[in-house]
């Protein structure tokens, strides 16, 4: 780790965060918000990207485009940042920000930071409500893509899955590319978990699921499981958190209106005995790293880059997408064998404490930046 007397002028590098506000990013966003201020190497500027449209810029030729709203929404935040001294270097997440600075990139000394490659977004892209364009359309956005790929100094990836998406699909350079998932905040969440060694209370299994789009994320799916094993006389209960209306019923708790980080949340993941995410679309959710955290047991798909955490035997169990039946035999398993949910549960609270921890990448981001940073040629 290089230290502040190391720096340009032994200052701190003053470093602009262009964040993307969409979806499980949001988080990401709160968690570098909140950690890398607490590193001394670096003044960090955040510059938050929404995804909200102003009204102001409506007659903006392709201002209903996300790529484009927030492109131009990135340039101009980065303009009024520039405006009051220098940037040492500059941080982007998500590429979809990036796509259309690539001559920012090249200015300044500068970090892509993304979850999924287009390309694999593209190929989720049912589950989102994503559409492709006609091949013009796809090739100049390839372009635009590569653009920005080549043009940022080095690209962190979520996962090895993202990874080997910009050398396959973009051509990028392997050794460009450093893998650095975006974490949980191990420190409280683990804290908030059951010790080790300590006895599940008695009663029924606990089965919590943490997905807003409840058909996206196999909440559906789930449902219809968590039905069948009750209706044979599994001892089951499902706490489901979402944002879409479910009527309860018996065995089923429906909870709205939670948000990350919520103290009612935490408790939910803490009161639970497995955790399911059966998703038909996904690149790393990041609750799968909070349930972990907790030392939960992990049921998820294998689907994006959740194989990477969600690995088979040793933290949890994968089943195929929209399988009641393959889930609900993967749910009386675990419901019928607490120890095999104690060891699954460990072994994915040290996963996660190994490579999911938020303060240890966010650390990881800052050496990055640290080591990308200077002036251009």
């Amino acid at each position: 780790m290089t230290g502040p007397s190391a720096l340009a002028g032994g200052r701190p590098l003053r470093v602009g965060f262009v964040l993307e506000q969409t979806l499980g990013h949001v988080t990401h966003s709160d968690n570098l918000t909140r950690l890398v201020p607490a590193d001394p190497r670096i003044e960090a500027e955040f510059l938050p990207v929404a995804f909200d449209p102003d009204p102001r810029w409506a007659k903006v030729p392709g201002h209903g485009n996300w790529t484009v709203r927030s492109g131009l929404r990135a340039r101009r935040a980065v303009r009024r940042l520039r405006r009051t001294g220098p940037l040492d270097a500059l941080f982007v997440h998500t590429q979809v920000p990036a796509t259309l600075i690539p001559d920012v990139l090249w200015r300044i000394p500068s970090v892509v930071s993304l979850d999924a490659t287009p390309r694999q977004y593209d190929e989720l892209g049912e589950h989102y409500g994503h559409e492709t364009g006609g091949d013009r359309v796809e090739k100049a956005k390839r372009s635009l893509h590569r653009a920005s790929f080549d043009r940022a100094d080095r690209l962190v990836a979520w996962s090895e899955w993202a990874k080997q998406g910009l050398v396959d699909d973009y051509g990028v350079d392997p050794d460009k590319v450093v893998v650095i998932a975006p974490g949980v905040d191990y420190e409280r969440w683990a804290a908030e978990g059951r010790a080790a060694g300590e006895v599940e209370a008695e009663g029924p299994v606990r089965v919590l699921f943490v997905g807003g789009d409840l058909v996206r994320k196999g909440g559906d799916t789930l449902i219809d499981a968590v039905r069948r094993l009750r209706s044979g006389g599994v001892p089951v209960e499902l706490d489901l958190v979402t944002q879409a209306s479910v009527p309860a019923e018996d065995g089923i708790c429906v909870h709205n209106g939670l948000r990350p980080n919520d103290a009612a949340l935490i408790e939910l993941y803490r009161r639970a005995d497995v955790f399911c995410l059966p998703t038909l679309g996904d690149c790393l959710p990041m609750v799968l790293s909070e349930a972990g955290a907790l030392g939960l047991p992990l049921v998820s798909t294998d689907v994006g880059a959740i194989g990477e955490i969600v690995q088979p035997d040793r933290t949890g169990l994968l089943v195929p997408p929209r399988d009641e039946e393959a889930l609900a035999e993967a749910l009386a398993t675990l419901v019928g064998d607490p120890r095999l949910r104690r060891s699954l549960g460990a072994n994915a609270r040290d996963l996660v404490r190994e490579r999911y921890d938020a303060a240890t990448n966010a650390t990881r981001l800052v050496d990055l930046l640290v080591e990308v940073a200077g002036p251009r040629p």
